[in-house]
């Protein structure tokens, strides 16, 4: 479902109960106390409800009768929910930890299925359109300073446009999956004190073959290109303390 509007008292209040729940603050199977909670958040009683209502269609809570509102299992959340991926980065975040969290693992495999595939379909399927918005991205990418906003938005939109180039619809909804976690990946990566290397040439081998509609070298290039992204990530956990 769309991320919901994050603006005012109800977000608020939504981000707050979120992050409870992720956090292990809110266990599963612990039961709400909405008085205590109206209380210390400063909401009305409505407010709180209608923010439990986002969560409830996330499967992070539920209500019954004579049990009230609780934590529902993990394994029911919608973990590809773009706001419940956001949130487990953002809490990432804040237990200041700076290693890399177990999510990137997941979301390390998750691209190599799925991006290798996508670019040999967008090698078969591109249009004119497709080379300009993955040139234009690419173009961006080679402009920003690294770690700055437009690199990362850059990097996002050359993915977005390689989805999007295999002219496959249920290829192209992963785009926000994918994205919302690659752009924690990427301010994880191109932080302060990380020096990935210059993402250009990896991506322009992409953009190469699928310009010359060969499908072998473009799923080669997005394999090698992965590759890197994880050794980056690697690095990530080499530096993090305790390793």
């Amino acid at each position: 479902m769309p991320g919901y509007a994050r603006r005012g008292v109800h977000g608020q209040t939504v981000e707050v109960l979120a992050h409870r729940v992720l956090s292990g603050a809110l266990g599963e199977g612990a039961t709400l106390d909405l008085a205590a909670l109206q209380e210390e958040l400063g909401v009305s009683l409505t407010a709180l409800r209608e923010s439990l209502k986002v969560l409830a269609a996330k499967g992070m809570v539920d209500a019954r009768q004579r049990r009230g509102t609780f934590v529902r299992p993990r394994a029911d959340w919608n973990l590809l929910d773009a706001d419940v991926l956001r949130w487990q980065f953002q809490s990432a975040d804040t237990a200041g930890s700076t290693a890399a969290p177990p999510l990137l693992h997941d979301l390390d495999e998750v691209r190599g299925i799925v991006e290798p595939a996508a670019v040999r379909l967008a090698a078969e399927r591109r249009t004119a359109a497709d080379l300009a918005a993955l040139q234009t991205a690419l173009t961006a990418m080679g402009e920003a300073p690294d770690g700055a906003p437009g690199a990362v938005e850059a990097d996002l939109a050359f993915h977005r446009a390689l989805l999007a180039a295999s002219h496959n619809e249920l290829l192209e909804r992963m785009e926000m999956v994918i994205a919302t976690a690659r752009a924690a990946r990427d301010r994880l990566v191109h932080g302060p004190g990380h020096h990935p290397g210059d993402p250009v040439p990896s991506h322009r081998a992409v953009l190469d073959a699928i310009r010359e509609r060969d499908g072998d070298a473009a799923e080669a290039a997005m394999r090698a290109l992965l590759a890197q992204a994880a050794r980056d990530v690697a690095l990530l956990r080499e530096g993090a303390p305790g390793n």
